[in-house]
C-alpha cells in the first residue's frame, strides 16, 4: 500500500506513540485524520501536520459509530488507541473492564466492520492493528491487557486471511517497552537490568514497512525480548517461571500504580 497521497484514520493520535505515528505518516506523504480524547494535544499536533481532527471517546459505541462517517473516505485505518489495563483481575471495576475491552479490542473490531466493505470495492487499503508483545507472551499483573491484545492479534489474523487476494492489506505491530512516551514510559517502572527497550520512532518505522510491504505481523523490541515473547509460547510455564526470578511480578506492580489514573 503505497502512503503518500492515502487518506490515514489514526486513532489515539494524542499519546506518545500516537505523535510519533503521526509524524512519521505526514512525512511520508499521508493526508490524516487524527483521532483522539484530549483536545488541546490533538488540535495542536493537526496544527502541526495540516491534518484534520476529530475528537472521539472509543469507550462510547455511538462515538465509534459516528467516527467512519465523519473520517470519510479513509484508504489506511492505523488503530493504535488503547488503554493500559494494568493489574489484578480483582482491581478493576466491571465499567473498568468494560473500557478497557472496548477501547483495545471492540472499537478497532468496529471501525475495521465500517472500512472494509468500501476498501473492498475499491480493491486497496490496508489495516494497521497495535498489538504489544503482551499478545504474543502473557505477564503477572496484566490479564486484562493480555486478553484484550491477544484478542487483537487473532482478529487481525483472521481478518488477513478473509481479505487474502482482495487487495486490502492487514498488519499487526507487537511493541515491547518503549521508552520516552507510551504507557510504559508514562508509567515510571524500572526494567530489571538487562531487558532492552526501543523508542516511538521504532515503532513509528514498523508501522511504515508494515503498511507498504504489506506485512502480517512486525515486532518492535530487541532481539532477546522477542527471543523470550517466542519461548512464553512454546513453553509458558517455564517462562512464566524465569519471569518471576527476573522480577517480572515488581515490575508488574509498578507499571499497575504508574498506570492505575488511566482506567
Amino acid at each position: 500500500m503505497q502512503i503518500s497521497g492515502s487518506t490515514v484514520l489514526l486513532t489515539g493520535a494524542s499519546g506518545g506513540l500516537g505523535q510519533a505515528i503521526a509524524r512519521a505518516l505526514a512525512r511520508s506523504g499521508a493526508s490524516l485524520v487524527l483521532t483522539a480524547r484530549r483536545t488541546d494535544v490533538l488540535q495542536r499536533l493537526a496544527t502541526e501536520l495540516g491534518a484534520r481532527s476529530l475528537a472521539v471517546d472509543l469507550a462510547i459505541p455511538a462515538e465509534v459509530d459516528r467516527l467512519p462517517s465523519e473520517a470519510g473516505e479513509v484508504d489506511i485505518l492505523v488503530a493504535n488507541a488503547a488503554l493500559p489495563a494494568s493489574g489484578t483481575l480483582e482491581s478493576f471495576s466491571v465499567e473498568e473492564i468494560d473500557r478497557a475491552l472496548s477501547v483495545n479490542l471492540r472499537a478497532p473490531i468496529v471501525l475495521a466492520r465500517a472500512l472494509v466493505p468500501p476498501m473492498v470495492a475499491r480493491g486497496s487499503g490496508h489495516l494497521l492493528f497495535m498489538s504489544s508483545l503482551a499478545g504474543k507472551a502473557s505477564t503477572a499483573g496484566a490479564a486484562l491487557y493480555n486478553a484484550s491484545k491477544y484478542g487483537l492479534r487473532g482478529f487481525a489474523s483472521g481478518l488477513r486471511a478473509d481479505l487474502h487476494a482482495t487487495g486490502v492489506g492487514v498488519s499487526t505491530v507487537f511493541p515491547g517497552f518503549i521508552r520516552g512516551a507510551g504507557m510504559f514510559a508514562d508509567s515510571g517502572a524500572k526494567l530489571p537490568p538487562g531487558v532492552g527497550t526501543r523508542s516511538p520512532e521504532d515503532v513509528a518505522k514498523a508501522v511504515l514497512e508494515a503498511i507498504e510491504r504489506n506485512r502480517a505481523e512486525l515486532d518492535v523490541a530487541p532481539l532477546a525480548l522477542r527471543a523470550t515473547a517466542a519461548f512464553a509460547g512454546l513453553a509458558p510455564e517455564l517462562a512464566a517461571s524465569l519471569a518471576r526470578r527476573l522480577g517480572a511480578e515488581r515490575v508488574a506492580s509498578e507499571l499497575a500504580a504508574g498506570q492505575r489514573d488511566k482506567r
